[in-house]
């Protein structure tokens, strides 16, 4: 229960802290949390306690990220993989790690908005 409680604020805090980013991230982001969390609900205790530390070591760059960008203009977001990391991960992570790069690479969509348009941007 403890680890259930730990869980659900590392859980809050991230989607607390993809408030910071433009929509179209923070959408993203979200998604990608959500889905994470909600595919190692289940995991066995090891897995479930290596998911844990994976994640609240991100949530501590994305706090040191968050800091660094207050003391400057330009915004940066994501961290780097090293080789090590990235070798620790499972093919079917790789698969993700891909599909969340290729989600957050895509060209910015053009929105038109026609003048009897009921929501105006």
């Amino acid at each position: 229960a403890a680890m259930a409680g730990g869980a659900r604020r590392l859980y809050r805090r991230l989607l607390q802290l993809h408030r910071s980013l433009p929509p179209a991230l923070r959408d993203l982001g979200d998604r990608y949390v959500k889905e994470e969390f909600r595919r190692h609900k289940a995991a066995e205790p090891a897995e479930a306690q290596r998911f844990l530390r994976e994640w609240e070591a991100t949530l501590i760059q994305q706090q040191i990220n968050e800091d660094k960008q207050n003391l400057r203009e330009k915004a940066v977001y994501g961290i780097q993989l090293t080789e090590e990391k990235l070798n620790d991960f499972r093919d079917e992570q790789i698969g993700q790690l891909k599909e969340l790069m290729d989600e957050a690479t895509k060209p910015k969509k053009k929105i038109t908005i026609s003048k009897d348009s009921k929501y105006k941007t």
